[in-house]
């Protein structure tokens, strides 16, 4: 069994190295890396070498327009791995991470796909999330946990079997969030068995409470969720969880008392779900 790990960055250079470093040091070397690079300079190229020199099965590919789920979408095309992960480009793995997760599908065949254990959010939230299999229901109604993308590992074949992630969502998109969770839903609702293993563990900054001006950070958190809104649309979520949607992210600031700034963030989620509905219901049915 092999792992395709598909980084797809912009912007970044030093994060990107230290990356390939952990991965350098990983006990099994059963996996490649495909950079999706969307930088319109040579950053990556010390980096990309030094991958290379310490032996690393590397692909160096470049997008020109910058989108996450389209630089993913091409490194599935080129992927040769039976099992494809998506690290950002400022995560890092523990030297047996490769390890743990190539030992859980083998050992469990009829699993999909695995969700890691994000450490520092499982530290910062005082949990960890425990080995269970992943409920349609409990995703339709948005409790079924968390699945960053840098937590989600999937077979090849449910790619295959599926598409790969909507283009329509992600980062550089107007829907700019919930590729992840739109992929989720989709391989849940086909009947496709997903688990969280947190044996399994990868590394990214965590921060609990974005920091920033806070007219920036409503921009940031309404672009955002109008991916979540669209996700409302397309897989038709039940009335009363858009409306918890709708209602919490301005609701719990004001009653745990966190500020103005923790407020704006809320309204401008609100909106950007708002946003997102709409205007999917309006162009994409």
């Amino acid at each position: 069994m092999k792992l395709s790990l598909i980084l797809a960055t912009v912007g970044r250079s030093s994060e990107v190295g230290r990356l390939i470093g952990t991965l350098a040091a990983q006990t099994d070397r059963r996996f490649e890396l495909i950079v999706v690079d969307q930088n319109d300079d040579d950053r990556l190229v010390p980096h990309v070498e030094a991958g290379r020199t310490a032996g690393l099965d590397l692909q160096h590919l470049k997008l020109e327009r910058p989108s996450l789920s389209g630089a993913r979408n091409l490194g599935i095309r080129h992927a040769s791995g039976d099992v494809i992960g998506f690290p950002d480009d400022d995560c890092w793995y523990e030297a047996g991470t490769v390890a743990a997760l190539l030992d859980t599908f083998a050992a469990e065949p009829d699993v999909e796909g695995c969700i890691a254990c994000w450490m520092e959010q499982s530290e910062g939230r005082g949990s960890t999330p425990l080995q269970a299999d992943l409920s349609l229901a409990d995703w339709r109604n948005f409790r079924g946990g968390d699945a960053s993308s840098i937590s989600l590992f999937f077979k090849r074949g449910l790619f295959d079997r599926l598409g790969g992630f909507d283009e329509r969502f992600g980062v550089g998109q107007w829907y700019g969030a919930g590729e992840e969770t739109d992929f989720v839903l989709r391989a849940l609702a086909s009947g496709e068995r997903l688990a969280f293993r947190p044996n399994v563990r990868v590394h990214h900054l965590y921060t609990a409470s974005p920091t920033g001006r806070v007219f920036a950070l409503f921009s940031a958190a309404r672009r955002r969720a109008r991916g979540t809104g669209a996700i409302y649309a397309k897989h038709r979520l039940a009335a009363w969880v858009i409306f918890r949607g709708l209602c919490a992210p301005v609701l719990l600031p004001l009653l745990h008392m966190r500020g103005w700034a923790a407020l704006t963030l809320g309204a401008g989620a609100v909106l950007g779900r708002i946003e997102g509905f709409l205007n999917w219901r309006r162009t994409q049915t």
